[in-house]
């Protein structure tokens, strides 16, 4: 019999839907529509979700099991739970300081947190809150130069894993942010000053902390760059493809583990294992990018349960987990790690400081029981516990 583990979270908040209630009372309406909304008629973000409940477990209730230890070794490295913190561009806006706020908690619990090169906070400040522990995912730069220096940055703080975004040729058509005004340079209306005033702490928040800016992309930007120049930057900056010539560059360049995000297809996972990348974690984006393609969980069942690619590198699944039971079905079907952006940045919304803590240990609390609930040692032994009808 395992002993009894617990794992402390704010009662009033025990769900990601909890949680999201109470971030969404608390953020402006333009900034909960960027981090809330998917692409389209948002039709890929609702699958990414509902697909999950189409994963049944059996239980094994007369079997003796061990103590339960949810600890999982990635490239290297011990982590103290099977999942990580997603890369979320614009953390900032959303909630005041929650790249650190993140960074902090996710080096506390000894799990990853991957910071996006759009996000509001520095490499080198987030290196230096997460005691050199963060990943960093890589939008791709139109200039090898602007790359070989964003690398060369990381390589200085020891980066312990480069994460490159492929799945990004072109933004997202987000009729959520195209209302709300919240485009590159972000449009303030005099609707979205309105929503900012009913959100009080938030503003009182951003005061303290400054207004949300690109800070890893400061050094790149022109002297005097003002506000209405900063989309054209974006777009002469980052425009284009990430192909095959563009990630084996790279991989010439990174000695360290090398990860592609944004894979969901045989012919793109191929592609990788040829240029010889040490895991892919399985994307749609969370549902902002096309709303034609299939769930993140159905593209992983697919390419998880290829056995040649489990041999070459590491599969590991981002989009629509809401649980621990989503976790548990994850690891059901092939995954190996796995990533979650918005039920992070809900709790940091709901919770402010203490939101990192709680939605860590929330789902922590929530796969234990799971793994309780059908007598299993180590996240893996889901996949024995997978119920094919």
């Amino acid at each position: 019999m395992s002993k009894k583990i617990t794992f402390p979270y704010h009662p009033q908040y025990p769900s990601v839907a909890d949680l999201r209630s109470k971030a969404k009372s608390r953020i402006p309406k333009f900034a909960f529509d960027y981090l809330d909304g998917g692409c389209n008629e948002g039709l890929n973000l609702a699958r990414n979700e509902n697909d999950f409940d189409d994963i049944y477990l059996k239980p094994n209730y007369l079997r003796v099991g061990g103590e339960i230890d949810m600890s999982v070794e990635l490239f290297g490295r011990q982590y103290s739970a099977p999942f990580g913190i997603s890369p979320i561009g614009l953390q900032g806006l959303m909630w005041p300081n929650a790249p650190e706020i993140l960074a902090k908690a996710a080096a506390k619990h000894d799990i990853p947190y991957i910071l996006s090169t759009v996000s509001t906070s520095s490499i080198e400040r987030i290196a230096e809150v997460s005691d050199g522990k963060a990943w960093f995912q890589l939008y791709h730069p139109t200039e090898n130069r602007l790359r070989d220096d964003i690398l060369n940055r990381l390589k200085s703080v020891e980066c312990p894993v480069l994460v490159v975004l492929v799945d990004v040729p072109s933004f997202g058509l987000r009729y959520r942010e195209i209302k709300s005004g919240l485009s590159i340079p972000p449009k303030m209306s005099i609707k979205n000053i309105l929503q900012a005033v009913a959100r009080p702490l938030w503003g009182i928040k951003t005061l303290q902390h400054g207004i949300p800016s690109f800070a890893t992309l400061k050094p790149y930007m022109e002297k005097g760059l003002d506000m209405s120049q900063l989309g054209q930057f974006m777009n002469r900056t980052f425009t284009g493809k990430v192909d095959i010539e563009k990630v084996s560059a790279i991989r010439e360049i990174w000695k360290g583990p090398l990860v592609l995000k944004g894979i969901t297809t045989d012919e793109d996972m191929q592609a990788a294992i040829q240029i010889g990348v040490d895991g892919v974690i399985v994307s749609n984006h969370g549902g902002r990018q096309i709303d034609a393609g299939e769930s993140s969980i159905k593209s992983l069942i697919k390419l998880a349960g290829n056995p040649q690619y489990r041999s070459k590198l590491k599969i590991m699944l981002d989009g629509g987990i809401r649980s621990g039971v989503d976790l548990a079905r994850a690891h059901a079907v092939g995954s190996e790690f796995n990533f979650m952006g918005r039920p992070f940045m809900y709790g940091v919304g709901a919770l402010g400081d203490e939101g990192g803590d709680h939605t860590i240990n929330m789902f922590k609390a929530h796969l234990y029981q799971a793994m309780q609930q059908v007598t299993i040692e180590k996240p893996a032994q889901f996949a024995e516990r997978l119920l094919i009808p």
